[in-house]
């Protein structure tokens, strides 16, 4: 059932050095603060935290209490206040708020703020306003690298796809580069690098210049890792949109997997208390199961449950009837579900179809988050929908969960997640005339904006070019995947995952220009390939996606299956864990 790797499989890197690095950075920040202190930490860097150093080595670094930073007041009565957050305008005000509190209270403690990946001057400047800069001490704490699993790493910043994609804000991007050069330093470094997309080529260009500037630290080093490969989000929506149906992908979308575990609420575990699972590779039950369509995890549970179930239960808490339960009940639902998500995915016949079943699922008042994904599911794979469409579907989506969700539309069309299809020739007669007035560089921007306008996601031509689709003769055996469609049901081959297979099939961009011209992506493609010289050819078989604005289950599955048919082994680098309703999250104006 898990993926067995042919016995050549080339040796995984030890990530474990990340979390000591990371480890010995914070205790080296905290104690800088000496003596007794009270820690306050930001809400989503608390799991991240624990993962790296738990509450008793705080405690034994004279942490005395640890407390949330939260809009109420602190009532900390310590002398020292040690901030741990991330650069946010809305923590500088917090802690803006207690220390002017303190300064009317006539009381002096000492302050300081610890940013986690790195600090923003934007952040100090409002410090400066707020009149409290000269009483606290900055310092950054670099952590962006979080081991998730023995191939995944996180930069846990899920913000990083609504700051880049919506907003334009390119803040995140040292952040990456950074990131890089520590893997370089740490593992030598890549002979052969790819990437797509225009944070991609930011990222790669600044991380660059790093390795310039420190020439020295990796001459002479051997590679550890043979390929990087970095992909923008924004190059294929389709897949981040689509339901999942991998074990581990399923998980995510029904319980949300938050830095690597998952509670499971009192309707799961039939008691009154939750239960925190970690989900990685050291659980050998989940380890076979993570990566399969879920509709073989029911009989494959139900043929460990015998010989598995007391020390399963002993182990977990949570039984195997349980997690048969729980896949079963999905199943039946899913089924449906997928059948109707396939078909604006598969060769867009019976567009009324789909428009008419989103439109059902607007007017049910089901999930606007879900209403929102299936209408950008269907925009994306039409091009845009036609404007009598694109104007029923967003009144009947305003009339039925409220008009506050107006300006989320912006958003999305914005990005272009839902847009809406424009006449004909308007658009490049406009943009020609335009491109005519355009002659110096500082005005290319006018230019970039109406592109970005006229930006099409040609999913069709692209499909077709790549064979998304595979023409499957009599039923897919599920249990038997014979490529990577088999996470979505063997309707879909992720268009992410099948670019990282025809890149390093062909070790460059040759041969794929059309496709590339179609993703909008002419100038954003780039191979970087040094001498290999020092490179063993284990090494070579050893691959880094790197994955900027969120990665899928889905593709992380996909992708250790190729592995497994070509004698690969992946390593996942991402921004965030992604899936549908996040992406949608991160576009919506109104907060859930």
């Amino acid at each position: 059932m898990a993926f067995p790797h042919r016995p050549d499989a080339p040796e995984l890197p030890d990530f474990s050095m990340l979390k000591r690095l990371a480890r010995d950075q914070l205790i080296y920040l905290l104690e800088q603060l000496p003596g007794k202190k009270d820690l306050f930490i930001e809400a989503d860097l608390m799991s991240p935290l624990d993962r790296i150093a738990n509450v008793s080595i705080l405690k034994q670094h004279e942490v005395d209490k640890l407390y949330k930073v939260e809009s109420k007041p602190a009532l900390s009565s310590n002398e020292q206040l040690c901030f741990l957050v991330r650069p946010r305008i809305k923590n500088m005000r917090y802690i803006a708020s207690l220390v002017n509190a303190d300064k009317m209270a006539g009381r002096t403690r000492k302050y300081k703020v610890i940013f986690c990946p790195q600090k923003f001057h934007a952040c100090e400047m409002v410090l400066e306003e707020e009149g409290v800069y000269g009483d606290v001490s900055c310092d950054e704490w670099a952590f962006s690298l979080l081991p998730l699993d023995v191939d995944l790493l996180s930069m846990e910043l899920p913000e990083f796809f609504r700051d880049y994609f919506l907003e334009g804000d390119q803040r995140w991007i040292n952040t990456v580069a950074q990131a890089l050069h520590l893997l370089s330093t740490l593992y030598g470094p890549f002979p052969n690098c790819y990437g797509i997309g225009r944070c991609t080529k930011m990222s790669y260009e600044l991380w660059r210049r790093l390795e310039e500037e420190e020439d020295g630290e990796t001459k002479g080093r051997r590679p550890e890792i043979g390929h990087i490969f970095l992909l923008d989000r924004d190059v294929d929506f389709v897949t981040a949109l689509c339901s999942q149906v991998v074990y581990e992908g399923l998980v995510d979308d029904t319980f949300r997997i938050k830095c690597g575990s998952v509670d499971f609420g009192p309707e799961v575990t039939s008691s009154d208390r939750s239960l925190k699972v970690l989900l990685n590779a050291e659980d050998k039950v989940f380890n076979e199961i993570r990566n399969e369509h879920f509709s073989n995890v029911f009989g494959f549970l139900s043929q460990k449950a015998r010989n598995l179930q007391a020390q399963y239960d002993r182990r977990r808490g949570m039984d195997i009837k349980q997690m048969k339960n729980f896949v079963s009940q999905e199943l039946k639902g899913l089924k449906q579900e997928h059948r109707l998500l396939s078909v604006p995915l598969l060769e867009g016949f019976n567009i009324r179809e789909s428009t008419s079943y989103i439109e059902e699922h607007i007017d049910r008042q089901v999930s606007p988050i879900e209403s929102l994904r299936l209408m950008c599911l269907l925009s994306i794979t039409e091009n845009g929908l036609i404007p009598k469409d694109y104007r029923s579907l967003k009144t009947q989506y305003l009339q039925s969960y409220g008009p506050e969700h107006l300006l989320t539309f912006s958003n999305l069309r914005r990005a272009g997640l839902l847009t809406e299809q424009a006449p004909g020739d308007t658009l490049t007669a406009v943009e020609s005339k335009v491109s005519k007035l355009v002659t110096d560089k500082a005005a290319g921007k006018i230019t970039d904006a109406f592109s970005s306008l006229a930006k099409r996601s040609n999913f069709r031509a692209i499909s077709k070019k790549l064979n998304l689709i595979p023409r499957v003769d009599g039923e897919y055996d599920l249990k038997v995947p014979r490529d990577m469609a088999y996470v979505f049901s063997g309707a879909y081959v992720p268009l992410s995952c099948r670019i990282i297979e025809q890149v390093l099939e062909r070790r460059s961009w040759q041969g794929l220009d059309e496709v590339v011209r179609l993703l909008n992506c002419s100038e954003l493609a780039f191979t970087d390939t040094t001498k290999e010289d020092k490179a063993s050819s284990e090494c070579l078989r050893l691959i880094l996606v790197v994955f900027l604005g969120g990665c899928t289950f889905s593709e992380i599955s996909a992708l250790r299956f190729l592995g497994r048919e070509k004698g690969y082994r992946f390593i996942f680098l991402t921004t965030a864990i992604t899936n549908s309703a996040r992406l949608m999250e991160a576009m919506s104006e109104v907060k859930a």
